[in-house]
C-alpha cells in the first residue's frame, strides 16, 4: 500500500496550483482534494497507505532520452514552496530550509576542492611519466627531471638539464650517453615507454569504462541540454578517465589534458550531487551544477577562472541562470585556489606555460596578427573536415573494431617520428611554453641564438635559430597531420594543447621572421619610428600566443572566453586587442567553410539530439510539415481518458516505440487531454497489477477526475491520472517552425503536441526537427539516432 502524491504548476492567464492526490491500496484508488479528509467518501477502496510514498520510477526517464525540463523545474519549484510553507511551522523546519538553500553553495565548494584536487596529481603524474621516457632519477625515481635538479649544483644556465642525479636510460644500461649506440638504445626506450603507457591507456578504457574515451565535451553538452547517457559522468569513468589520462597524455599522443578535465570535473559534481536529495532526485537542478563544474575543468586546466566561467556560458551550457553563473565563479574560485596550494610545476603558476611579455606591441602589428589569425581560421576548417572524415571511416570500417591496434600504431608512429626532434619530443604543454618564451640575456633555447650587434634593433638570427626554425616547421607538418588521426581514438585526447602547439609554431615563424624584416630592412618608413636603436620591437613569443589563440578559435569557434583564457595566461592587458583580433578573424574564416565546430561536428557525427543555439532556422516550414503522421503514415498512436483497458493499452505500448503518448477525450472527437510518458504509464500499471487488488488485464484505464459509473461485477480501475500532464505545450498547425524551433530551445522541450482548432493533429519531437534541419542541410536525416 502507498500513496501518489502530484503536485503540478500550472500557468494559465492567471497562476493556479493545482494539487492531485492518488491512494493507492489494496482496494482500489481514491483522489483527493486540498478540501477533502484523509477519510473521504466511499468503502473500504478509499483506504490509504499511510506512509504516502511515490511509486518507484515514476518522473525517472531511461538511457539515451531526453529530460522534461519544464517538468523538472515544476518539481523544483513546488518542493520549494513546499519547504518555504512549512519553514514557519517550527525551528527544524526552518533548519531544513536554510540548509537547503546553503546546500548549492556547499556543492560548490566540494566539486572545486575535488576537481583542483585531481588536476594536481593528474599535472604531477603526466610530468613526471613524460620525463620517464628518457631517464630516471638516482635520488628517488618519483622525481620527475626539474624536480630531480633541483638540488644539485651542477646545472649551469647553459646546461640547465644536465645534473649527476638525473641519468637517461643509455647510462644507466651501457653506462655512456654519448654515441650512435648510446643514441639508439634512448630512442628504442623512449618508443617503448610510448607503446607501454599508450597500451595501459587503451586496454583500461575497452575493458573498465568505454565512456572515458576522447575530450567529453561534446557529451558533456549533449548532456547539459537535456539528454541521458547512464554512466558518462560515473565513478568508473572518473577513475579510469584519472589514470588513463595521465597515461595517454606521457605516451606522447598529440592530445592534451584540457578537454578531459572538464570531463573529470563533471564527473566530481555528479558524484557529489548524490549526497544531497535536491540534486539527486532532479535532473534539471544537476544540470546546473555540471555547468558549472565545465568552469571549474577549465579553471584548472588553464588556471583562468574567469575564463572557465565563460567558457561554460558561451561554448558548452544549455541554460545558464544568473545563479549557476555566481556558483560557476565561486566553483573555479575554490578549484584554482586548490590547485594553486598544490602547486604542480613548482613554480607559483598554475598552468606550465605561463608567460609574461614585457615590450609593447604596436599598430602596424595588427596586419601579422590578422595573418595568423586567417591562418588559424584556414587549419580549423580544414583540421573539422578531415577529422570527421577520418573519424567516420573509424566507425564505418573494420579500424573501429581494433581500437587498440589503432591506438599502438598511431602512437608507435608518433614516437618513430617524435624523438630526433627535440621540438616534438618534448610534451605539447613544453613545447607551448618554449615557444611563447620571450628571449632573455641569459636565456640557453635554440629559439633564442642570435649574433650579439649592437646598437640596432633586434639582434640577426645565429645557425642554431635557423636549425631550430627548420625542426619548428617539420614539427608544424608532422603535428599537423598526427593530430587529426589522434583526436577521437579511444584514449582520453583533449583538443586544446594541439591546436595551440599547431598555432603557436605558426605564430612563432611569423614573429621571426617579423624580426630579421625589421632587423634588416629598419631603415623602411615603417620600422624606421617604431623600433629606436638598442630596443627589442618585435616579440616572437607574442607572435606565438596569437597564433596559438588564433588556430584554438578556428577549431573551437570559442571567442570571448578563449581571449580571456589566454590573456590570463599571459597576465597583460595589454595584449587583449591582438588576442581579439586574430581570434576574431579566424572564427569568420572557418565560418566562411561551415559554422560548425569541432564539438558540434563530433555530436552530429555520433547523432546526439541536440539543437544547437547558435545556428539559424531559416527554412520556411510549417508545424505541419514536420509532425507526425505525415500523409501516409498510419493514425497517432493516442490514449483515451476512459474506455481503455489494460490490455489494449499494454498491447498499445508494445506495438509502438515512443516515449509518450497524446491523451484524447475519444477516438471520435480527438479533443486533447494532457501527455502521459511511456515509461510511466508502464511502471504505474505494473505497480498496480502487484499492489491492487482485483487489477486485471480487462480492468479500465481512467485518466479523467471523476470516473464513470461501472457494473457491480466490474474489476476496479487503474486510475492514473496523477501521471497525466494536463498543460502540454501545443502549437497550431499553422506555426511557422521558426518560431517552434525557438520554443524548444528556449523552454527545452522534448516533444510539442499541434493541434487545429482544438483536435489534435500529431505531434513534433527534438528527433523530428533535428531529421528536418538535417533534410534541409542535404544530410542524411537517419544520422539522428536517439530521441
Amino acid at each position: 500500500m502507498f500513496c501518489l502524491i502530484r503536485l503540478t504548476y500550472v500557468l494559465s492567464d492567471s497562476e493556479a496550483l493545482d494539487i492531485t492526490l492518488l491512494a493507492l491500496s489494496t482496494g482500489g484508488y481514491e483522489e483527493h482534494s486540498p478540501g477533502r479528509g484523509m477519510n473521504g467518501a466511499g468503502g473500504p477502496t478509499a483506504m490509504m497507505d499511510p506512509l504516502e510514498d511515490p511509486v518507484p520510477g515514476v518522473g525517472t526517464y531511461e538511457d539515451f532520452n531526453t529530460i522534461d525540463w519544464v517538468r523538472e523545474k515544476s518539481k523544483d519549484r513546488d518542493r520549494h514552496r513546499e519547504i518555504t510553507s512549512k519553514s514557519k511551522e517550527s525551528m527544524g523546519a526552518l533548519l531544513h530550509r536554510i540548509s537547503d538553500a546553503f546546500s548549492g553553495w556547499l556543492l560548490m565548494l566540494l566539486v572545486g576542492l575535488m576537481s583542483g584536487a585531481l588536476a594536481g596529481g593528474i599535472d604531477i603524474s603526466a610530468h613526471w611519466l613524460t620525463d620517464m621516457k628518457e631517464g630516471v632519477c638516482l635520488n628517488g625515481f618519483w622525481f620527475n627531471h626539474e624536480h630531480c635538479c633541483w638540488t644539485s649544483n651542477e646545472p649551469t644556465f647553459k646546461e640547465r638539464d644536465k645534473c649527476p642525479d638525473w641519468k637517461s636510460w643509455a647510462e644507466l644500461i651501457v653506462g655512456t650517453g654519448e654515441g650512435g649506440f648510446a643514441y639508439v638504445v634512448n630512442y628504442m626506450m623512449f618508443m617503448f615507454w610510448a607503446l607501454l603507457f599508450s597500451f595501459l591507456a587503451v586496454t583500461l578504457v575497452k575493458s573498465f569504462a568505454p565512456y572515458a574515451c576522447g575530450s567529453g565535451i561534446p557529451e558533456i553538452k549533449t548532456i547539459l541540454s537535456g539528454f541521458i547517457i547512464r554512466g558518462y559522468l560515473g565513478k568508473w569513468t572518473l577513475i579510469v578517465k584519472t589514470i588513463t589520462l595521465v597515461l595517454a597524455v606521457s605516451s606522447g599522443l598529440s592530445l592534451g589534458k584540457e578537454g578531459p578535465l572538464v570531463h573529470v570535473a563533471c564527473c566530481c559534481a555528479n558524484i557529489l550531487c548524490h549526497l544531497f536529495t535536491k540534486y539527486r532526485k532532479n535532473e534539471a537542478k544537476r544540470r546546473e551544477v555540471l555547468s558549472a563544474a565545465a568552469a571549474v575543468g577549465v579553471s584548472v586546466a588553464f588556471g583562468a577562472p574567469i575564463g572557465g566561467v565563460l567558457f561554460s556560458l558561451e561554448e558548452v551550457s544549455y541554460y545558464f541562470p544568473l545563479k549557476t553563473l555566481w556558483r560557476s565563479f565561486f566553483a573555479a574560485l575554490v578549484a584554482a585556489f586548490t590547485l594553486r596550494s598544490i602547486n604542480p610545476f613548482g613554480n607559483s603558476r598554475l598552468v606550465l606555460f605561463y608567460v609574461e611579455f614585457h615590450a609593447p606591441w604596436h599598430l602596424l602589428e595588427l596586419g601579422p596578427f590578422i595573418l595568423l589569425g586567417i591562418f588559424g581560421g584556414l587549419w580549423g576548417a580544414l583540421f573539422i573536415r578531415a577529422n570527421i572524415a577520418w573519424c567516420r571511416r573509424r566507425k564505418t570500417t573494420l579500424l573501429g573494431h581494433y581500437p587498440i591496434v589503432e591506438v599502438l600504431v598511431v602512437a608507435g608512429v608518433t614516437a618513430l617520428v617524435s624523438f630526433p626532434n627535440s621540438y616534438t619530443r618534448m610534451s605539447g604543454a613544453e613545447l607551448i611554453k618554449e615557444l611563447f618564451n620571450d628571449c632573455s640575456l641569459l636565456d640557453s633555447s635554440q629559439l633564442c641564438r642570435y649574433k650579439q650587434v649592437p646598437p640596432r634593433p633586434h639582434r640577426p638570427a645565429d645557425s642554431g635559430l635557423y636549425t631550430a626554425l627548420w625542426q619548428l616547421s617539420l614539427a608544424l607538418l608532422f603535428k599537423m597531420g598526427i593530430t587529426v588521426v589522434t583526436f577521437g581514438m579511444k584514449v582520453p585526447s583533449g583538443l586544446f594543447i594541439p591546436s595551440m602547439a599547431v598555432g603557436a609554431i605558426a605564430g612563432r615563424l611569423l614573429g621571426v621572421g617579423m624580426e630579421q624584416l625589421a632587423y634588416y630592412n629598419h631603415d623602411w618608413a615603417i620600422f624606421r619610428g617604431w623600433c629606436t636603436p638598442g630596443a627589442d620591437c618585435i616579440t616572437p613569443g607574442l607572435y606565438a600566443m596569437v597564433g596559438a589563440a588564433a588556430c584554438l578559435g578556428g577549431v573551437t569557434r570559442m571567442t570571448v572566453s578563449l581571449v580571456v583564457i589566454m590573456f590570463e595566461l599571459t597576465g597583460g592587458l595589454e595584449y587583449i586587442v591582438p588576442l581579439m583580433a586574430a581570434t576574431m578573424t579566424s572564427k569568420w574564416v572557418a565560418d566562411a567553410f561551415g559554422r560548425e565546430g569541432i564539438y558540434e561536428a563530433h555530436i552530429r557525427l555520433n547523432g546526439y539530439p541536440f539543437l544547437e543555439p547558435k545556428e539559424e532556422f531559416e527554412h520556411k516550414s510549417l508545424a505541419v510539415d514536420v509532425m507526425r503522421p505525415r500523409r501516409a503514415d498510419p493514425a497517432l498512436a493516442v490514449l483515451t481518458q476512459e474506455g481503455m483497458t489494460v490490455e489494449e493499452a499494454e498491447a498499445l505500448v508494445a506495438s509502438t516505440r515512443y516515449s509518450g503518448f497524446p491523451v484524447v477525450v475519444s477516438q471520435e472527437s480527438q479533443r486533447l487531454v494532457g501527455f502521459v510518458l511511456r515509461r510511466d504509464l508502464l511502471i504505474s500499471i505494473d505497480n498496480a497489477r502487484q499492489r491492487q487488488e482485483g487489477v486485471v488485464s480487462s480492468s479500465q484505464v481512467l485518466f479523467t477526475e471523476h470516473p464513470p459509473a461501472q457494473a457491480a461485477d466490474a474489476p476496479p480501475p487503474v486510475r492514473l491520472r496523477s501521471l497525466l500532464d494536463l498543460s502540454p505545450f501545443t502549437v497550431a498547425d499553422h506555426t511557422p517552425m521558426d518560431i517552434t524551433v525557438d520554443i524548444f530551445r528556449k523552454l527545452g522541450l522534448r516533444q510539442c503536441l499541434v493541434t487545429h482548432n482544438g483536435r489534435l493533429l500529431g505531434i513534433i519531437t527534438k528527433k523530428d526537427i533535428l531529421k528536418h534541419m538535417a533534410q534541409m542541410a542535404n544530410r542524411d536525416p537517419d544520422s539522428i539516432l536517439f530521441n
